[in-house]
């Protein structure tokens, strides 16, 4: 660290009275560290403030004297102590260190889960507290409970500092459930037209056995049942009936479409990131007609924490509409990705025995026709009306 602030050079010196050398070096006081001498060559290392001296002393007693500086802190800064750019950076970046030490950099909300980050923080900007607040001025207890009362969901509050981060605890108030009716009175019907391949009753009373075909609105399970006295019950019928059933879906597309595509052209656009504000660092708007765009921010960092101040850099890439003509192996590659996905999002609580794909071109488009054999539920429930 010493050689780090006051510099180290290392010298090389060539002559008859090396020795002669160091004793003057000695003699002056003058420093010298890792000294050796090899092949008539002394290599010996000085501080940077010794080096005129040195050098003098050289010239004095005829020996040729060559050095070179290490990378130290000192050096950096003698190296660059011309460019005022560097020393207003570095003034800035203490002064905003010296500045955001005293104020809230950011707010660490935690413990929410109904209510957003976003309806927090507008509470709390109301009763004037943000970022860039000054931590000295936040009443603490009379803050917790404005926030409380401001926010219906909030059951209790606190808030306590954290470096530059303030920190906003939160317990929301857990509603009463409501009370859902299970319980009312109702059939199970067919949904769809099937054979019934498995029954399975929990309340009601069976209308339908494995092996019959039933039609949609058929009664599969009775929710009104009389006993042998005539009373009669109203049940709320459960049960589950499996049935095999056909459906057909039909998937078309047109052999010419248009997409979009990328031109390989994009246009950044950056804008001062300050706190919560953005100030745009560009005129005019995006002049692309159809463009994605992605956002990536740079923030400053002092002594490894991250300041609300960067660059917020938005990246427009051009999209072109141009029509494509694809070819029928294309088209079908596509429509079958389309099956793919109405398998997996609209028949996934069921079994598909068998699936069967019959294929129509025209001039313009292909049509793939998918008859599928299943089997699945086939309730449904249906409310009795009682007056």
């Amino acid at each position: 660290m010493k050689n780090q602030i006051r510099g180290c050079i290392k010298i090389n010196a060539e002559g008859k009275n090396l020795y002669g050398f160091i004793n003057t070096l000695h003699q002056r006081k003058i420093a010298i560290f890792r000294q050796y001498v090899k092949g008539g060559t002394l290599s010996a290392e000085i501080y940077h403030s010794s080096l005129a001296d040195v050098q003098e002393i050289a010239e004095d007693m005829d020996l040729t004297l060559t050095h070179f500086e290490y990378a130290t802190l000192s050096e950096q800064i003698r190296r660059r102590k011309g460019r005022f750019g560097l020393i207003l950076g570095l003034i800035l970046v203490l002064g905003a260190s010296l500045y955001f030490s005293g104020v809230i950099v950011t707010i660490d909300i935690q413990g929410n889960e109904t209510v957003s980050d976003t309806s927090i923080l507008i509470a709390l900007a109301e009763i004037g507290i943000e970022e860039g607040t000054n931590f000295g001025q936040i009443n603490y207890v009379w803050s917790e409970n404005q926030l409380r009362l401001m926010i219906d969901k909030i059951a209790w509050a606190g808030m306590h500092r954290t470096g530059h981060r303030l920190v906003v605890e939160v317990t929301e108030i857990v509603d009463k459930p409501d009370m859902l009716v299970e319980r009312i009175p109702c059939n199970v019907v067919a949904a769809r037209e099937a054979e019934i391949v498995s029954v399975l009753v929990r309340d009601g009373q069976l209308m339908h056995i494995i092996g019959d075909y039933v039609f949609p609105g058929d009664m599969l399970i009775n929710g009104i049942t009389t006993d042998n006295n005539g009373r009669i019950t109203l049940h709320h019928a459960m049960g589950e009936i499996i049935g095999k059933y056909s459906e057909t879906v039909e998937f078309r597309d047109s052999f010419t479409n248009e997409k979009l595509q990328h031109t390989g052209k994009t246009e950044k656009r950056r804008s001062l990131k300050l706190f919560s504000l953005d100030i745009p660092l560009y005129f005019g708007r995006n002049r692309y007609e159809y463009s994605e765009n992605s956002n990536y921010e740079n923030n400053l960092y002092v002594f490894g924490k991250q300041l609300p101040i960067g660059i917020k850099t938005t990246e427009y890439i051009e999209l072109s509409r141009t029509s494509a003509t694809l070819s029928p192996e294309e088209l079908k590659a596509e429509l079958m990705e389309k099956i793919y996905l109405y398998e997996k999002n609209f028949l996934n609580e069921c079994e598909i025995i068998s699936r069967d794909i019959k294929e129509k071109a025209t001039d313009e488009e292909l049509i793939l026709t998918v008859t599928y054999k299943l089997q699945g539920d086939i309730c449904e429930q249906r409310e009795i009306a009682i007056k």
